[in-house]
């Protein structure tokens, strides 16, 4: 916890999310936005001005000026560890955007880094505090749906045009973001997957390298995963279909969780599945259910509420949403499920960061990334990509 009223945030990158964050500090309370930090000269001065606050054009200048007492990183994803050891190794509270890093080993070292923890280290996985997902986290937690059976998402919404993959040279590149749509694109869902429903034991998947688009990373995955207690999943994903679908099924021993297009519908079972299964007379008759439409209302800045625990848990020590040490949760998952088509077999968890970080540099290696000329008139609104 801080003695000071307020905390000093700077940005570090500013693209597409590090300006949204710029933006949405008008939203935070208790804090200010001090500085923004880009390589970019022009970037960094414009979104400075934007804000009234100051600019610097590298992390290492950023964290000597000490101008900040904490720093949001929204650079692209190998940074993130570098830059994160960086300034937690200097004093600053850090939140990281996602994923927090490239490949679990380095989640490794840069949780290791957070070696004070007095220091706040954070992960923006906003959609934690969607309540859509807070709901079904409840009613998990609270043991009304049972032991779970399996789960089935189907997450095919993320379309991204050849313009998005050219606006970047870093971008759908194993050297400049180490992934496609499991790197970028999903990191939440692979988040909220193993927050509603833990971590799988076995991972088998099929990813589709560049199928729609000109890239040499992933842009279609599908996957099967197993648990410990004998439960087993199915993740479909894709940057390619429109116009997609996002749905999520949860399936246990007292019905079905349903969650598509904004609603949670709750079909449960008047009597457990394997109860009726073991004493129904009857050859083909089901439990009877009670169909539940649960009603949400829906949040609309769900990064500015990540922020603002951030600042929370600094000034006053409240809990964090998402602490960042979680983050290798879902990193693990999108490498797994690299590493398990690559290799094609199973992938037992937890994954050999080793043997994974040897793919991704050898992948790495053969790796071109090159900047191709972009639209020239861009009128995009980032948040429409929000899930």
């Amino acid at each position: 916890m801080m003695k000071n009223s307020k905390v000093r945030l700077g940005i570090i990158g500013l693209g597409g999310m590090g300006k949204i964050h710029a933006h949405n500090m008008k939203l935070v309370q208790r804090a200010e936005l001090a500085a923004v930090c880009d390589a970019d000269k022009n970037a960094a001065d414009a979104c400075a001005k934007a804000h009234s606050c100051a600019v610097y054009y590298s992390a290492g200048d950023l964290f000597d000026s000490r101008a900040v007492d904490a720093v949001l990183i929204a650079t692209p994803h190998y940074f993130h560890t570098t830059i994160g050891i960086e300034a937690l190794s200097k004093g600053y509270h850090v939140l990281v955007e996602k994923p927090i890093s490239v490949h679990k080993a380095d989640c490794e070292r840069l949780i290791a880094a957070h070696r004070d923890k007095k220091q706040v280290f954070a992960a923006m996985f906003q959609m934690r505090q969607e309540p859509l997902y807070q709901k079904v986290k409840q009613i998990l937690s609270e043991g009304h749906l049972g032991k779970i059976s399996r789960f089935n998402w189907v997450i095919t919404d993320w379309f991204r045009s050849d313009t998005y993959y050219a606006s970047g040279g870093w971008r759908a590149t194993w050297k400049g973001e180490g992934g496609g749509v499991l790197l970028n694109q999903c990191p939440h869902n692979l988040d909220l997957l193993q927050w509603l429903c833990g971590m799988p034991e076995k991972v088998r998947a099929f990813c589709k390298i560049g199928k729609y688009h000109n890239i040499e990373v992933e842009d279609e995955v599908t996957a099967y995963l197993e648990f410990k207690n004998g439960a087993t999943g199915v993740l479909v994903t894709s940057t390619g279909e429109a116009p997609g679908t996002n749905r999520l099924e949860i399936c246990g021993e007292m019905g079905k969780l349903t969650v598509e297009n904004g609603k949670i519908r709750f079909a449960r079972n008047e009597i457990g599945q394997s109860t009726f299964c073991k004493t129904t007379p009857a050859r083909f008759a089901k439990p009877p259910i009670w169909d539940i439409d649960i009603p949400v209302v829906i949040q609309q800045n769900l990064h500015s509420e990540i922020v603002q625990n951030f600042v929370d848990a600094i000034l006053d020590g409240v809990p964090l949403i998402a602490p960042a040490k979680e983050g290798i949760h879902s990193v693990e998952l999108a490498n797994a499920m690299l590493f398990s088509s690559m290799n094609e077999k199973t992938v037992k968890l937890p994954l050999d960061a080793k043997a994974y970080w040897k793919l991704l540099q050898r992948l790495s290696k053969k790796s071109r990334p090159v900047k191709k000329p972009a639209a020239k008139k861009r009128n995009d609104d980032v948040s429409s990509s929000f899930k």
